[in-house]
């Protein structure tokens, strides 16, 4: 059976990483570059780097804390942010970035998740998306969550597998910064039409709820901010505690 991935998620804003619910009321959590050093060494298996307001700001992800990081931490880590050409992938890749991801720029041209995966390996391409339960269905979202789109949530899933995301990052509005437990039902169903790696992110807040996501939501990773930045849970016990509980992990180093 494989393994289940913990991965801690730093999103950047002017630099900082910085923590909300429902991705607004946002509030300091440290230097991103730190923090992503103490969660390797503390044995997460995976790190996650969004820059949230870079598509709104119309920016590109910053390049120098991709390479700050690349020298700092030796675990493999995702970029995302304000990403929409072969291009920006590649510098970010060149920089020392191991994936990109996008959100915005895939919805706006479904496309492109067909030309980075034909470029660059659908290993490293991974597609998140911000879903809000809407007039009684799931809908993707846009701009770090603010614009609401027309596509629904697992059709949106099941055609950028199809178009190549090797991937796929899965953050429920409705859950995000609450700590009440990842949307359930709705990764379970993402993760059964999907047969691509699910990264299930929104609404941790006791190691119970990564059981649940592992199991009910059989999610291939759990992605959390908060708990991790403010020292709610400590990731080498959060491992332990899933192990205990006949979760695959791989070992904390």
């Amino acid at each position: 059976m494989l393994t289940k991935r913990i991965i801690p998620c730093l999103d950047i804003k002017d630099g900082r990483t910085v923590k909300g619910t429902n991705f607004v009321n946002l509030r300091d959590a440290g230097d991103p570059v730190e923090l992503g050093a103490i969660y390797a060494r503390e044995g997460a298996d995976e790190l996650v780097f969004l820059d949230i307001t870079a598509t709104v700001d119309e920016r590109k992800t910053l390049i120098e804390l991709v390479r700050n990081v690349a020298h700092t931490v030796n675990i493999p880590f995702t970029v995302g942010g304000g990403i929409s050409s072969i291009a920006d992938v590649s510098a970010l890749l060149n920089a020392g970035a191991d994936k990109i991801s996008i959100n915005s720029s895939a919805v706006r041209n479904p496309d492109l998740v067909d030309e980075l995966a034909q470029e660059f390996g659908s290993q490293c391409i991974v597609v998140a998306i911000d879903t809000r339960f809407v007039d009684g269905e799931h809908i993707v979202h846009t701009h770090g969550g603010r614009r609401p789109t027309e596509l629904r949530t697992i059709v949106w899933a099941k055609e950028i597998e199809n178009r190549g995301a090797g991937e796929i990052l899965l953050t429920s509005m409705d859950t995000d910064g609450t700590k009440a437990g990842f949307a359930l039902e709705l990764t379970a169903q993402i993760s059964g039409a999907a047969t691509i790696p699910v990264i299930a992110s929104g609404g941790a807040g006791s190691m119970d709820h990564f059981v649940d996501v592992f199991t009910t939501g059989k999610a291939d990773a759990g992605l959390a901010a908060s708990i991790f930045h403010f020292k709610e849970i400590e990731i080498p016990a959060l491992k332990r505690y899933l192990s205990h509980q006949g979760i695959p992990m791989r070992t904390t180093r």
